[in-house]
């Protein structure tokens, strides 16, 4: 890898109609595509790593970062995993987030070099529901010396095991490749969409149809979903304003998104019980 091969991708263990009301939500261009059966792509059509912020102002931020902060974002509010692969020129690695657990990931060197936690592939596993025995093995031999694997070669024998749950991405989407390229790749994939934000009131409306349409009935209205929307705001205003301060872009993106979800959770719940004492 070069200092022009940094990249990143985001992996969503669910359709792309799934996927789309929340992407929009972190108000970033992407390109979003099908992989595989239960997966999505999100590919991101800018480089906001480059600074801190949309606007590209401020220092640079890690990439590890920035992918990190939008996994957090979109797992939080869904009930399916989401992770992010990420390399660039010193390193490479991944990020998997699923609900409110706290993420794992896992980085090795360009040569390959693991610096991460065994303890990280037990659960990326577990998190995923891979086969503790035959899939964790194969994982585990991505953290044991290597001086044939380079970090490249790593993310594609992560990706090999992947593939047991469907995972299938489009050739040119993968480790190694720059971040113009990709977007390339995905630009001519068959079904790609654009997904950018287009300000709160699209994004209330995406987020209702997302909630109307999911098997999350009993967990939309109710107590539990007054809890639930209640804990959202409480966690996503401190992460807010701490990922400002720090101009992490990611983690501001991921402290906005639990503010929507639950102010939205709210005042879906009120908008509903109004309606129905008409």
């Amino acid at each position: 890898m070069n200092a022009t091969s940094t990249g990143a991708l985001l992996l969503c263990r669910a359709d792309p109609e799934t996927v789309r009301p929340l992407a929009h939500l972190l108000r970033e261009q992407m390109l979003l595509t099908r992989a595989g059966e239960e997966w999505s792509v999100l590919v991101p059509e800018g480089k906001p790593w480059r600074g801190a912020g949309p606007s590209g102002g401020g220092d640079p931020e890690p990439v590890d970062r920035v992918l990190g902060g939008w996994a957090t974002a979109l797992a939080v509010g869904s009930s399916w995993p989401v992770l992010a692969l990420w390399w660039d020129a010193d390193r490479a690695g991944y990020t998997l987030a699923a609900g409110f657990r706290r993420p794992v990931g896992y980085v090795w060197l360009t040569d390959g070099t693991p610096v991460g936690e065994d303890e990280a592939m037990r659960t990326f596993a577990a998190r995923l529901g891979l086969d503790p025995v035959l899939d964790l093995q194969a994982l585990e031999e991505l953290t044991r010396p290597d001086p044939q694997s380079d970090a490249e070669a790593r993310l594609r024998g992560l990706l090999a095991v992947l593939t047991r749950t469907g995972l299938t991405l489009p050739t040119g989407l993968g480790p190694g490749e720059s971040a113009d390229r990709l977007r390339s790749v995905a630009a001519v994939q068959r079904g790609v969409e654009r997904v950018e934000w287009a300000g709160w009131r699209d994004a209330v409306r995406v987020e209702l149809d997302a909630v109307e349409s999911s098997g999350l009935g009993p967990w939309v209205r109710g107590p539990r979903a007054r809890a639930i929307a209640a804990a959202q705001l409480a966690a996503g205003l401190p992460l807010l304003l701490w990922g400002v301060r720090r101009r992490s872009g990611g983690w501001a993106a991921a402290g906005a998104v639990l503010l929507a979800q639950g102010a939205l959770g709210l005042a879906y719940h009120r908008a509903r019980a109004a309606t129905e004492s008409r």
